[in-house]
């Protein structure tokens, strides 16, 4: 198997947003309103101060992705960035296809100075968590937590 990472494009968005939907799917049980889905990645894909997204290309399909938003960090006076929405389709699984967009992630930061890359990643998926701590990554120390303000999926 062959393929390239690279900035995704408006081009690529059915494919982020299809890829966000099984996402929410696997991981939580979660059905998401398309639509929503698709407002939010454009959203990104216009604007790169929200974040970035980077994808897995194989000869023109999309196969995997992989989102980055940011943080500032007063005590470091730096930047850290977030992994969200990392999906990679289930026949591409298990074929370096996470590892080369993480890569490819880490290789950025460097060259931008950021302070760490952090992820959060459900409690009960032991498979994702052995590959992160597999990849450098280690447990933190807090506790994350959280509180929605506002219903997304109506005041956008």
């Amino acid at each position: 198997m062959s393929f390239t990472v690279r900035a995704a494009t408006a081009a690529d968005a059915p494919t982020i947003v299809e890829f966000n939907c099984r996402l929410a799917h696997e991981t939580e049980n979660l059905t998401l309103e398309p639509a929503t889905i698709a407002a939010g990645v454009d959203a990104i894909l216009g604007d790169a101060n929200r974040g970035l997204y980077f994808v897995a290309d194989e000869g023109g399909a999309v196969i995997g992705q992989i989102m980055i938003t940011y943080e500032w960090s007063d005590w470091r006076n730096s930047w850290i960035w977030w992994l969200q929405s990392v999906y990679v389709r289930t026949d591409r699984r298990r074929h370096g296809v996470f590892r080369a967009l993480y890569e490819y992630v880490l290789s950025l930061s460097r060259r931008r100075k950021v302070a760490a890359i952090r992820l959060y990643v459900e409690k009960d998926n032991k498979q994702a968590q052995a590959t992160y701590l597999r990849l450098g990554f280690d447990e933190m120390h807090f506790h994350l937590m959280g509180r929605q303000v506002v219903n997304s999926a109506r005041n956008g």
